[in-house]
């Protein structure tokens, strides 16, 4: 039977027996499927240590830091080590993540000194509701609506997968007008007759889930991604691909070998501040991870700073949620 591209997306990085996420353990690096921008360097962990100091002058009176997806740890060690011991000794800090192998690797690196969860929510009704969070790399794995523009229309791309093949057939999205409404690539026509995008719809409802329960701290969001229309000039496919061992995959490549690779889309950032923006949240940055690393390090260099690179793919946000 033919499922959304979506529904196969989950599956295969999120099944609890045979998703990408949920059964192996990750090998991160020149070995493994891939590295983030925490593993290549430790400028990206500086950089948000010094964020961190900043917020908390704001709101010295919050007290707990979440890291939501925190791969092998490496992020949050080199965070807390450039914050020093006393600094660091000041916070509680928490780690959400749903992977038991990932959380394993975790707790290797970072001791006992840190709380885990499976869910955001959760985490944050621990902590009264009062947390500084982050994530870095995130989005870009939940699950996406494909989309193709078609005959003046847009429909939903479906999958149906026979042994090692996988047949794509288009059918008219269910999308409601308020869903439409959310997503700035309906607010003009695609460039392309063959154009595909992706819809974090996921994100957005995500976000829905947890918003209420966060009442006060700042969120820096990291992840690879550009504002609409910018984010598909170059893309008439779109922007989802698969990793194996470092090689990149497109097209109908991306529905072998599941389980055994990453999946993932860019992220639209008009979309993402838009939903944000709806929350009533401050947002105080939106910059490229260059500048955002530029301007609480010192005198950065290498691969994260490169602009026509990971420096200028991957975009930094930053919110506050003051108490009220």
């Amino acid at each position: 039977m033919p499922e959304t591209f979506t529904s196969f997306m989950a599956r295969a990085l999120h099944d609890p027996q045979r998703g990408y996420y949920a059964r192996r353990v990750q090998a991160i690096g020149a070995k493994g499927d891939f590295s983030t921008s925490a593993t290549l360097s430790p400028l990206l962990g500086q950089a948000i240590a010094h964020w961190l100091k900043e917020e908390s002058k704001t709101m010295p009176e919050v007290r707990h830091i979440i890291e939501i997806g925190a791969g092998n740890g490496q992020l949050m060690q080199t965070i807390q080590q450039s914050l020093g011991w006393w600094k660091r000794q000041r916070f509680q800090w928490h780690i959400v993540d749903t992977s038991e192998s990932l959380r394993e690797q975790q707790r290797l690196r970072l001791g006992k000194k840190v709380k885990w969860h499976t869910d955001l929510t959760d985490a944050l009704k621990t902590v009264g509701g009062k947390a500084f969070i982050y994530h870095n790399e995130l989005l870009d794995a939940f699950p996406v609506i494909l989309l193709q523009w078609q005959n003046h229309q847009w429909f939903e791309v479906y999958v149906e997968l026979k042994g090692n093949c996988a047949q794509e057939m288009l059918k008219v999205h269910s999308l409601t007008a308020l869903d439409l409404a959310d997503f700035s690539v309906f607010q003009q026509s695609p460039r392309s007759k063959d154009q595909r995008v992706e819809l974090h719809l996921s994100v957005r409802d995500w976000l829905r889930n947890w918003a209420p329960v966060w009442a006060q701290g700042s969120m820096l969001t990291v992840d690879y991604g550009d504002l609409f229309p910018a984010l598909y000039h170059r893309h008439p496919q779109g922007t989802l691909r698969a990793y194996l061992l470092h090689q990149r995959l497109n097209g109908t490549d991306i529905y072998q070998n599941i389980g055994r690779q990453d999946i993932t889309a860019d992220i639209n950032f008009t979309d993402y501040r838009k939903w944000t923006q709806a929350f009533g949240w401050d947002e105080i940055t939106f910059q490229d991870q260059a500048s955002f690393i530029g301007a609480r390090t010192k005198s950065p260099s290498g691969q994260l700073m490169d602009l026509d690179g990971a420096g200028g793919a991957f975009k930094v946000v930053t919110h506050r949620k003051l108490f009220k």
